[in-house]
């Protein structure tokens, strides 16, 4: 059994990657309504992936005869008007999920479960991509996009993201 505050870190951290799922659906609901499917396309693929982090939460809960606790998802309020407003929040969110994956490791390291620190090197190492990918987002959008042959070739490439399941191993 894992340690009470650890359990519980990890199961809001599960209701936490579905919300994710759910925000980056809403920005390619965004891009979809602007025209710009390359765009719509790699927040699609981006919501497939936090969905599979909070099932791959959930399987190390249920390994470790743990129960899981789902949680209403909340309704995502933010106020999208530019094409790079999506881009910004999902880039600091994405700072954020980034600091609730180090305090689930920071409990684990405090009780000695390694199991837990050994799982959660994926994630912590799945943020830094994360992150660097939403940054690296916002950085092509503000070379190219003001200019239409510019975010035109953008949406091309964004259409091009391939989904690729995660192989973290339980």
């Amino acid at each position: 059994m894992l340690d009470n505050k650890v359990k519980e870190l990890i199961n809001k951290q599960i209701n936490q990657e579905f919300y994710s799922s759910y925000l980056y659906l809403a920005f390619a609901n965004f891009y979809y309504d602007k025209g710009l499917d390359g765009f719509a396309h790699w927040y699609d693929v981006q919501a497939q992936e936090e969905h599979d982090h909070a099932m791959l939460m959930r399987t190390y809960l249920h390994n470790n005869g743990e129960s899981v606790t789902f949680e209403a998802i909340e309704k995502p309020s933010l106020a999208c008007n530019d094409i790079i407003d999506p881009m910004k929040a999902a880039y600091a969110h994405e700072q954020y999920v980034t600091h609730l994956i180090n305090e689930i490791y920071r409990a684990a390291d405090e009780v000695h479960d390694y199991r837990t620190m050994q799982c959660f090197d994926w994630f912590v190492k799945e943020q830094g991509e994360e992150e660097k990918n939403a940054d690296g987002l916002i950085k092509k959008y503000e070379l190219f996009g003001s200019d239409p042959k510019g975010l035109y070739a953008l949406n091309q490439e964004l259409l091009g993201r391939t989904y690729a399941a995660p192989t973290l191993v339980l």
